[in-house]
């Protein structure tokens, strides 16, 4: 009997640089990849929802509606907005990489780059987001993940997180209490393959803290230690931490 053939994972590219879309397309479609593509932000955040793609690829300057106004639709979709996002720009300053991933991108990466540095990206956050588990979930002070479907509640409310978040919090309540560096956690997290800048875990940090603080009146559970890292810890007088690292802006 003929077994069911394997889906394949899908990637919507929104580029309008035709250039770059043919060769995206070439070097994802030779590594297995289904590959949909616009130049157009409107039609993007519809094939969002009409193809529902396992990731997307995305580029910040978009004639009419820009990447991040992209972004920011899709992440408020509730049926698409765990969609991973990887950002792509020609605006390489830091402020920029904080802007695309404040607007809800799971990574960033800058222009020039090379089609094998993407593809690596791609795979690492599909590490993060599909991780070979069982079924099982990971509890701490009253936060609930679910492994198997990837969802997140603190006492009984629904946490909002990207899977990049999730990935992080995952990570962090599997070792409750120690203290990670950034680059400890960029190696768990995003993996040891790809470069991503020490900027980007504060970047996430920061959602995560505020994702986790779902009505404005929850405990912080993540630690700053100065020159240290981060860590997620009980806070049993319930006042939320201040954040002694001056690298980490809120």
């Amino acid at each position: 009997m003929a077994q069911p053939k394997e889906e394949k994972t899908k990637v919507l590219i929104v580029e309008d640089e035709v250039a770059i879309v043919t060769l995206l397309r070439y070097n994802l479609e030779k590594e297995g990849f289904t590959v949909f593509s616009t130049g157009d932000g409107e039609e993007a955040v519809k094939m969002v929802k009409d193809h529902r793609p396992d990731i997307i690829v995305l580029d910040w300057m978009l004639p009419g509606m820009t990447g991040i106004e992209v972004c920011k639709q899709i992440r408020w979709n509730q049926d698409v907005k765990n969609t991973p996002i990887i950002m792509l720009s020609a605006r390489g300053e830091e402020g920029d990489r904080i802007r695309g991933l404040d607007s809800g991108a799971d990574d960033y990466m800058v222009k020039p780059f090379s089609p094998p540095e993407l593809i690596s990206r791609i795979r690492a956050v599909f590490r993060r987001i599909r991780p070979s588990l069982s079924e099982k979930t990971l509890e701490f002070s009253g936060i609930i993940l679910d492994l198997t479907s990837h969802k997140a509640t603190r006492d009984g409310a629904e946490v909002h997180l990207s899977p990049t978040e999730f990935g992080l919090l995952r990570y962090m309540m599997e070792h409750p209490g120690r203290v990670f560096s950034r680059e400890q956690l960029l190696d768990a997290v995003w993996g040891h393959d790809i470069y991503v800048e020490l900027r980007t875990v504060d970047v996430h940090i920061r959602r995560l803290r505020r994702a986790l603080d779902y009505d404005g009146k929850q405990p912080d559970l993540v630690r700053t230690v100065r020159s240290a890292g981060y860590a997620l810890e009980e806070n049993p007088g319930g006042v939320n931490y201040t954040n002694p690292d001056q690298s980490e802006a809120d």
